[in-house]
């Protein structure tokens, strides 16, 4: 999962460096709601705003991890 992922955002975010160790500080209001839409729609879960936390977007893993969290809800 975290590869296919990895893959989606560093296709619609060619810019933004994924293997930050702080992500969230990489990422503008656009970055984040294009990360919001991008995997609500691949997984099909709801996110939204209270998702948008520096501990969910820490790192690519923990974006991956919230995302398992959403599937397993």
């Amino acid at each position: 999962m975290k590869q296919h992922i990895y893959s989606l955002l560093s296709e619609a975010l060619p810019a933004t460096d994924l293997e930050s160790d702080f992500l969230f500080s990489e990422l503008d209001s656009l970055g984040i709601v294009t990360i919001l839409v991008i995997l609500s729609k691949e997984y099909g879960i709801s996110l939204d705003a209270t998702d948008v936390t520096p501990r969910n977007f820490k790192t690519i893993d923990t974006i991956v991890e919230m995302v398992e969290r959403k599937l397993n809800k």
